[in-house]
Order: C-alpha cells, then sequence, then structure tokens
C-alpha cells in the first residue's frame, strides 16, 4: 500500500519482488478490487501492481484533467519504485491509460492488454453530459444504474451480493474525481493514432457488452498493427468480474507469449532509446545554421509577430461549451446565406473572447446569462443554460444568477427566463431510465 502524494497514485503490491511487473488498470467508478479474482493465477508469474484513480477506493481526491494526465502520475508513482518496464492490461478507462501509454511512453511498456476499451468512448457530449447529472444529484443515480451497463441481466441477479458491491464501489467515489474523468473521457480520442502502438496487443471484449463493443474491440484490432481480438461469452462491461476464469487465463496466455524481455527488462532495465522513426533519421543541420536560415528566409518588412487564425481554437471551445450536437445542428443548417456568420461567431466570439485567459468559462456562463436575460434572448438562453451546467454552474447557482438579474434586468424578464431554465435543467439533470 501507499501513501499518495498529488502527482501521484495510491498503488499495491502483490506478488513475488523478483518477478516482472504486470499493472492492472480498473474501470472508471470501479477500484483496484474488480482485479481481485485474477490475482492468485495472475502472481503466480507476475509481480501485480494496481493502482486506483483519484478519489476512487479511499484514494486522495486530486481530480485528473485528462488521461494523459492520469498516465504521467502513472508513470510518476513507478518512477518512485523503480520500475521501468512493465506489461499493462487495463479495462475501460484502464484501457484509455493504457493506450496513452503505448503512445507517449512505448519504452516503458512490454505488451499491452485492452478489455472493453476503445480509441473512443462515446461521444464528448455524453460523457459531459453524465458530470452534469453527478454534479446536479450526486453519484447515486450513476451507481443504482451501474449494474446494469456492467453486467448481464442473468448475472446481476444470481450475484446480488455482487451488484450491491459495484453500486456501493460508485457511491464512495469522490463526486469531482468522477466528474473529471468524465471531462477526460470526453477528450480521449486516439482513433487516428492507433498505427503508432507497436507492442503485442490483446483486445478482449464481453460478447453482451452494451458499452463499449465489439464494434469498438474491432476498430482497435484493425488499427493496432500487432494485436488480436478475443471475445469473452456471457460476459458484459466488466468482463474481468463477471467471467473471471476465462479473462484470467486469457491474459495469462497473451503476457507469457507477448513478453518482451521481461524479466530482466522490468527489474534491471538499461537505458532505452525510443525507436526513431523516418522523419527523426532525416540529416538536419546545426541549430546555428538551422537559426541562420530560418532568418534569412524572414521577409525583411515584417515586423513583430503574426497572429494565429483563432477558428480552429474556436471551433474546439464551442464544442466543448455547447456541445457537439448544438455545434453539429447549427453548421448543418448554414448556407451560402448564414454560413459566413457561423464562421465569424466561430472564430470571433468563442475563438478570441470565450478563450481569453482573464475569466474562467464558469464566470462567463454568468456574465452571459445575465446578457441574455437583459436582452430578452430566450431561444439563446436555453442552450447557454446547458452550457452553463457544462461549465460546472449547479442549478442552485443558475438560480442565483437569474435572481441577481431579475434586480438588475427587470422581473418581467427574469419572469420569462425562469420558465426557460426551469425546463432545461430538469431535463439535464434527470438522469435517464
Amino acid at each position: 500500500m501507499s501513501e499518495t502524494p498529488s502527482n501521484t497514485l495510491q498503488y499495491r503490491f502483490d506478488g513475488p519482488e523478483e518477478a516482472p511487473v504486470l499493472i492492472l488498470g480498473a474501470s472508471l467508478g470501479t477500484t483496484w478490487h474488480m482485479w481481485d479474482r485474477q490475482i492468485p493465477d495472475l502472481t503466480r508469474h507476475w509481480r501485480v501492481f494496481r493502482f486506483d484513480m483519484p478519489g476512487h477506493g479511499g484514494a486522495p481526491a486530486h481530480p485528473c484533467g485528462s488521461v494523459g494526465e492520469l498516465a504521467e502520475r502513472l508513470l510518476a508513482t513507478l518512477d518512485e519504485l523503480g520500475v521501468q518496464r512493465f506489461g499493462y492490461a487495463g479495462c475501460a478507462f484502464g484501457g484509455a491509460i493504457g493506450a496513452e501509454l503505448a503512445l507517449r511512453h512505448p519504452e516503458r511498456v512490454a505488451s499491452l492488454a485492452l478489455i472493453a476499451a476503445s480509441p473512443r468512448f462515446g461521444t464528448a457530449d455524453e460523457f459531459r453530459q453524465r458530470g452534469v447529472i453527478v454534479r446536479s444529484n450526486g453519484l447515486d443515480p450513476i451507481a443504482r444504474s451501474a449494474p446494469e451497463r456492467w453486467f448481464t441481466p442473468g448475472f446481476a441477479a444470481a450475484q446480488p451480493a455482487i451488484t450491491d458491491w459495484a453500486v456501493q464501489m460508485v457511491r464512495t467515489t469522490d463526486p469531482g474525481c468522477y466528474i473529471a474523468a468524465c471531462e477526460a473521457l470526453a477528450a480521449f480520442d486516439v482513433r487516428a493514432e492507433l498505427g503508432r502502438i507497436g507492442v503485442p496487443t490483446l483486445v478482449l471484449v464481453g460478447s453482451e457488452d452494451q458499452v463499449t463493443g465489439q464494434g469498438e474491440a474491432r476498430t482497435l484490432v484493425a488499427g493496432i498493427p500487432d494485436s488480436r481480438l478475443a471475445v469473452v461469452p456471457g460476459a458484459s462491461h466488466l468482463a474481468p468480474v463477471e467471467q473471471p476464469a476465462a479473462v484470467t487465463d486469457l491474459l495469462v496466455r497473451h503476457f507469457s507469449t507477448a513478453w518482451q524481455e521481461a524479466h530482466q527488462a522490468a527489474i534491471t532495465p538499461p537505458p532505452v532509446k525510443p525507436a526513431l522513426s523516418p522523419k527523426s533519421m532525416t540529416p538536419t543541420a546545426p541549430v546555428a545554421a538551422v537559426a541562420e536560415i530560418a532568418a534569412a528566409l524572414q521577409p525583411e518588412a515584417v515586423v513583430g509577430t503574426v497572429r494565429n487564425d483563432p477558428y480552429e481554437a474556436g471551433m474546439k471551445v464551442r464544442r466543448e461549451v455547447l456541445g457537439d450536437a448544438h455545434v453539429d445542428r447549427a453548421l448543418a443548417a448554414a448556407d451560402d446565406f448564414s454560413g459566413d456568420f457561423q464562421e465569424l461567431i466561430t472564430r470571433y466570439a468563442w475563438g478570441e473572447v470565450w478563450n481569453r485567459p482573464g475569466l474562467d468559462r464558469r464566470s462567463r456562463s454568468c456574465v452571459t446569462l445575465t446578457a441574455l436575460v437583459a436582452g430578452g434572448h430566450l431561444d439563446e438562453l436555453a442552450f447557454h443554460t446547458r452550457a452553463a451546467l457544462r461549465n460546472g454552474l449547479t442549478p442552485a447557482e443558475i438560480k442565483e444568477v437569474l435572481l441577481q438579474a431579475a434586480v438588475y434586468c427587470g422581473v418581467p424578464a427574469a419572469n420569462s427566463a425562469f420558465k426557460v431554465a426551469q425546463a432545461v435543467i430538469r431535463e439535464e439533470t434527470t438522469p435517464q431510465e
């Protein structure tokens, strides 16, 4: 067990100290205990390292804003322990961390297993919506619906103790860390990079998984050069829990046959340099010469710096705040008449103003809601109320903004605004059955 500063993760080891290290990464809302039934067999061959994500299983609540940041915290933890090279198996969110490690730190990963994983988990809107529900209602709605997402109906009915355990795991997760993890998954997308995963990879999926099913698994296999697919019959999303023997057998066979320099590399590895790509092998001039050439190529008449076009940054912010579905509808409706206007607001409203560092997005949402109430722009108030929820305002805080607006913008305007905001908040914060 570990004591955990903010830049590392809570962890535990099982198995012989001299064995090569195999890391197990858990799914969102679960703890390292989801792997308990794999430990007896895996520790015959490996020293198994398990970790909890921030705010999960009693781990300190230091939220991570991206999958990459979680991967870096994991590496910082391993660096402190002297573990340089390892095998990695991850379920769902844990699989995203494994893919990130294989892409950004290939010299550290000997072999990889991705379970119930995807190169992109659903849509950004779906995960940000889940964050809104947790922020408004706490984790209880997510916890109560966990068994139907994670297990087949027959298993959930036959194993009430495990079902209750799953619900309690989610309920005891820190809400802020859960929301941050949803944001991290909303931004995760490695579809275009799968071809750069260069380690032997097992892609494992439950035959009944309705969360990240066989379609996502086949996308991974099609993109990762050295990969193979295994479908576990009678398993849903948490296949290691529902079909522990089958999953354990597949992991043992994969890591036994696909391990690269396992024992020596895991314990006392030599310094490893990342493999050179064709681009990195291109002959280059000395740094000073490159600087001189670059200076010579600059037009003499250019004074100062050239600003980057804010359109791409604006589109990114616009999608993060308003959601992909809303932005896609607006862009699809644009024609020769309105297309220039869509470009203008993307570039200047979102790329210039919303992207400025002076206010955070919560503050900008407060200002925007007040301005829309003052102007009587109820259509825009509706989708900016959704945006405010996505930006972290709670329904109670939105109510306070509208009460403040009633004093300074007028009671009739605020009366109409309350009706619009109430309907949006009810729709956005009611858990789906």
